[in-house]
């Protein structure tokens, strides 16, 4: 090794070690928040706080140290960890300048989807989220319902031929992500992505099922290796850096997005192309221009120039909403399955009201579908215990106090409402301990109750002011960064149900099914497989 290069070495390591002695020095005030003791310098308790069986911990922290709570991260770290109602509208509403997405969360998903919605900041993300309010209106959605009906029935189908002999074991998370992604790909993209009419799994299929359990084992290298790695070189380099890292999880990534974005671009230029040449080839496709990515486009080539998207952000769009979409819907879908299946009484009081409310031959309406008050229940009480997506990430840019709804006890035995965070802080924002606060919704808190929502919800809920755009949960995220499909996904949810709870009775197999919390939560029944999967026995209802 030549002598310029351990001088670089030697200058890259010290300047290293003062950046993490400048970091570790300005954290020493979150030295009296309470938390649980880090097992390791190096690791902290980031193999907890990341693992796929970490419940039991997340609801440790909940339950032990409060609203606000501090834990170890890499190298000596200091990270919170934040439910607390208060303090979770300062972060996500009143001060969401300060306290912005995470550079790894950033450059992590511009990696993964493009210049998406997910992966802009600033004014290019009010830019992307003022072209795109529009097509997720219920005015929009409301002519979205027949092609849902259509879709559903579909899988609805395939499943009855599967059953008409007697009871079968079906992993319905297969045929949920199979149904979210074609969901998404009409009502979304103007696109099929699979006919559903028998056992062939679309490779897309199988990219996306990978994807989320793939990504949540990476998570630590993404979250420490992603913002500087990804902008080292240039593409090319960078991909050839990947190709050679002997690394499975990074090459199945690697394979996965390339699926995702060799797709997109085909859909994109097909849609481009139709509406390049007139109506009459827009009419021809499958949801003859009405889904929302054409709309986008249409309403974009006639945006001002200050408005309008590029061709790359089009494409990001794509990408995160077939992702975004068939993941966390598909995720709610099989856990409401899985849920209904353990409480036979709720599925049944579920399917009279289905039942009770269908026309003959004739599918429901929107407003039919809202009005459906024990459908309604069981999708907010599912989503509100069992969210998805369990927490996210923000990082304070500058120094700030963070204040909390309730003191909370410090290591010294004081009792404090202001908390001083300094910038730099890393802060999980937890959806899963808001959704199951006992402040907030009371005793009964950790027990799958739909019946919670068909009186008034206690007066605590109103009083905390979860900044939740759903339901006073946080399971859509709240403020500028609020999930903007959250009106879609529901409408999914209550369509795909409707049909199926109407038609068949979903029972426990005699596998052991697990959940996950991945960065989307997912059942498996193989603790080693990278596959999850839901078997379920299904059978005619009656």
């Amino acid at each position: 090794m030549s002598l310029l290069t351990q001088g670089i070495l030697f200058l890259a390591a010290l300047w290293l070690a003062r950046w993490f002695w400048l970091r570790l020095s300005a954290q020493r005030m979150l030295n009296n928040i309470r938390g649980p003791q880090s097992p390791s310098f190096w690791m902290g308790n980031m193999a907890e706080i990341w693992s796929p069986y970490g419940w039991d911990f997340h609801h440790e922290l909940a339950e032990k140290y409060g609203g606000v709570v501090k834990f170890g991260a890499l190298f000596g770290e200091k990270q919170l960890y934040v439910f607390d109602p208060k303090s979770l509208h300062q972060i996500m509403v009143k001060d969401q300048h300060i306290f912005e997405e995470t550079d790894s969360m950033i450059r992590g998903t511009r990696v993964s989807f493009g210049e998406g919605i997910l992966s802009s900041v600033g004014e290019q993300h009010r830019k992307q989220r003022k072209m795109l309010n529009p097509v997720f209106s219920v005015a929009h959605l409301r002519h979205m319902v027949p092609l849902f009906f259509g879709v559903g029935k579909r899988v609805q189908a395939v499943l009855e031929s599967k059953v008409h002999n007697g009871p079968q074991e079906v992993d319905m998370l297969l045929w949920m992500t199979r149904c979210a992604l074609e969901l998404v790909g009409q009502a979304g993209l103007g696109h099929s992505f699979d006919s559903l009419v028998d056992d062939t799994i679309p490779p897309y299929i199988l990219s996306i099922k990978k994807f989320g359990i793939t990504m949540h084992r990476m998570a630590l290298a993404a979250n420490y290796i992603l913002p500087w790695a990804s902008q080292i070189g240039s593409p090319k380099f960078r991909r050839f850096i990947v190709n050679v890292v002997p690394w499975k999880d990074l090459h199945t990534g690697r394979d996965v997005l390339d699926t995702m974005y060799s797709t997109a671009v085909h859909i994109y230029n097909t849609k481009k192309a139709a509406l390049e040449a007139g109506d009459a080839a827009v009419s021809q496709q499958i949801s003859q221009g009405k889904d929302i990515i054409s709309i986008l486009m249409k309403d974009n080539d006639n945006a001002s120039s200050s408005d309008r998207l590029s061709e790359e952000e089009i494409l990001g769009q794509l990408n995160t909403l077939v992702f975004a979409a068939t993941d966390t819907t598909s995720s709610a879908l099989s856990r409401t399955l899985h849920i209904l299946a353990q409480h036979p009484d709720a599925q049944e009081k579920l399917r009279r009201e289905i039942r009770s409310s269908q026309r003959d031959g004739v599918d429901l309406s929107y407003d039919e579908l809202v009005s459906m008050d024990y459908l309604h229940a069981v999708c907010r009480e599912t989503l509100r215990l069992y969210p998805p997506v369990s927490f996210l990430q923000r990082v304070a840019r500058k120094d700030t106090i963070l204040t909390t709804s309730t003191p909370i006890t410090t290591a010294d035995g004081s009792m404090v409402t202001e908390i001083p965070v300094p910038a730099e802080t890393n802060i999980m924002v937890s959806i899963l301990a808001s959704n199951r606060n006992p402040a907030v919704w009371g005793p009964d808190v950790f027990e799958w109750k739909p019946e919670r929502w068909l009186s008034p919800l206690p007066k605590s809920v109103a009083d905390a002011h979860i900044p939740g755009i759903y339901a006073n949960l946080m399971t859509f995220n709240g403020g500028g960064r609020a999930c903007i499909g959250f009106k879609f996904s529901q409408l999914e949810m209550k369509v795909v149900l409707c049909l199926l709870v109407e038609r068949f009775k979903f029972s426990i197999s005699d596998k052991v099914i697990t959940w996950q919390m991945s960065s989307i939560s997912v059942p498996i029944v193989d603790k080693n497989s990278s596959m999850p999967q839901l078997p379920l026995k299904v059978e005619l209802a009656i």
